[in-house]
This record gives structure tokens, C-alpha cells and sequence, in this order.
């Protein structure tokens, strides 16, 4: 058991849920590639702020490694984020939600065939119950519902999302022995970077859109809470109990954006919002206590 990693990885849904919901909330307020620029500007000005000492004591490590810390940024932060913000354009809410849930079965797969790193039957039997309550998110309690779905260019962006936040995952493993605030801080910088030709890219198709008041506040949220402390700690839960059980929190993220809805968008909540979270917290726990125990 490790109650502080699931608390950090809890936590980390619950922005990352809310992202989802401030994504969808932006169309209209703030074109995808502005808010992924503008919310790492934000976000690695913060993180100069508070975390400089600590990155001028690891200076020589980040001279070190500083192409694969910069990598994890483009890839991890903005690729991810850009392929999420634009595919809310397209796609429904539901199809979004469907897809984000394949993340964790994607790090299995990568795990597997890169590390053949085994799950056990408990991960497998808990796996499947939390899909089963994301399925009953997406459904709103109706599962004939999900044979309606329409496959589109959305959907196609998210599952690019899926694959590309689950390779950030699995390359976790490799990240340097540095302190969290340089691995954050430099990942971010790469992050910003990365970001400024997706941007250039927007202006030139006429799409950019600068943020009104609303397109700042979602910004805002983005920047501080997504960017800055979900990856903090979705890192440290990794570094924790390792990717396979820390990337089945995603899961999650589903139910904490439904209930984001509920109080943010006036959705009204349902019986089936609380089986839906009793099935990914039961899920949880069943891979958990059911997880391959390490080699004495």
C-alpha cells in the first residue's frame, strides 16, 4: 500500500478531469495551440519563480540530459494537449471520454512488449472493471447508446493523444536522477518551445483566437493546475509505484471531469455518475491489492 502515491495520482485525475472540461470550454474563448502556448508560458514562469535554486544546484545533470528532458515536454505536455484541445473541437464529450480510457491498456501493451512486463489476473479483472464505469459515464447509464457513436476526425486526434500520453508514461522509466522541480522545469521549457511553431502554424491558418475573459480564466486553470501540479505529482506517483498501476488512475479522470460538469456546467448528477465511480475506484483497488508482487 502507498496512500501517498494514490492521493497524488487522485489529485492529478481530478486537474486532468478538469482539463478536459476547461478544453471544451474554451471553444470560442481560445483557439487550442494559443491555449497550450499561453498556459506553459504561465506555468514555466511560475515554475522560475519558486523552483530557480533548485535548478541552478542540478545544472550540471540538465547539461547532461537536457535533449531527453526537453523531449518529455514536447511529447508528454504540449503534443498531448494539442492533440486534446483540438480533437474537443470535433468530437463529442462521450467519444473523448471513451477513448482517454484506453490510456492505461496502451501502457500495458508498451510495457509488455518493449519490457514483457507481466500483469496480473487481479490487474486484468480491475482493469476491466474500471472500464466498465467509464463506459457507464460515457453511456449515461444507457449502453445501447454507445452503438450510436460516430467515428470522426476527432476521435482520430484522440486516439493519437491516447498513444502519445501513454509512450510519456512508459518513458518515465528512463528519466535522469534529478530533483522533481528541475525535471519539471525543463520539460516544461520544452514544452514552451515546442508549442511556438503549433502556434505560428494557427495564426498562419487564420485560426488563432486570443482569449477574452473567460478564454484567460480556462488559461489560468490550465497553466497552475494541469500543467504545473498534475504533472508534479502524476511524476511522483509514477517514480512510486511505477507506470502499469499509476497510469490505471487515468481511469478516473472520466469521473472527475462528470462531476466537474455537474458544478461547473450545471449537469444534473445521476444515479449512474455514482455506480460509474464506485466501478473505477473498485477497479482501483481490485488491481492494486491484485497487482504481481516483486521477486524476494
Amino acid at each position: 500500500m502507498n496512500p501517498k502515491a494514490y492521493f497524488y495520482l487522485c489529485i492529478t485525475s481530478l486537474f486532468w478531469g478538469g482539463n478536459s472540461v476547461a478544453g471544451k470550454m474554451a471553444v470560442g474563448h481560445v483557439s487550442p495551440m494559443m491555449l497550450t502556448t499561453l498556459r506553459w508560458l504561465i506555468a514555466l514562469a511560475v515554475i522560475l519563480v519558486l523552483m530557480t535554486p533548485q535548478i541552478r544546484r542540478d545544472w550540471e545533470k540538465i547539461r547532461q540530459h537536457w535533449l531527453q528532458l526537453l523531449a518529455y515536454g514536447a511529447v508528454g505536455f504540449t503534443l498531448f494537449n494539442a492533440f486534446l484541445y483540438s480533437a474537443v473541437k470535433y468530437t463529442s464529450a462521450i467519444n473523448a471520454v471513451i477513448l482517454q480510457a484506453g490510456i492505461p491498456m496502451l501502457i500495458f501493451l508498451f510495457n509488455f512488449a518493449l519490457f514483457r512486463t507481466q500483469a496480473s489476473i487481479a490487474q486484468v479483472i480491475g482493469f476491466t472493471v474500471t472500464l466498465i464505469g467509464v463506459l457507464t459515464t460515457a453511456a449515461h447509464g444507457d449502453f445501447a447508446s454507445l452503438l450510436r457513436l460516430q467515428f470522426n476526425f476527432g476521435d482520430a486526434l484522440m486516439i493519437l493523444a491516447c498513444i502519445v500520453y501513454a509512450v510519456y508514461t512508459v518513458a518515465l522509466r528512463w528519466r535522469p536522477a534529478i530533483h522533481w522541480q528541475s525535471f519539471i522545469a525543463v520539460p516544461a521549457f520544452g514544452a514552451l518551445i515546442s508549442s511556438v511553431p503549433l502556434l505560428a502554424w494557427e495564426f498562419e491558418s487564420g485560426n488563432a483566437i486570443v482569449p477574452d475573459a473567460t478564454g484567460w480564466a480556462i488559461v489560468l486553470y490550465a497553466a497552475i493546475f494541469p500543467s504545473l501540479m498534475s504533472q508534479v505529482l502524476y511524476v511522483r506517483g509514477v517514480e512510486m509505484i511505477g507506470s502499469n498501476r499509476a497510469g490505471l488512475f487515468i481511469n478516473a479522470i472520466p469521473v472527475f471531469g462528470t462531476l466537474l460538469s455537474v458544478l461547473l456546467v450545471g449537469e444534473t448528477f445521476q444515479l449512474f455518475h455514482l455506480a460509474a465511480m464506485l466501478l473505477v475506484l473498485g477497479g482501483i483497488a481490485i488491481a492494486e491489492r491484485g497487482r504481481p508482487k516483486p521477486p524476494k
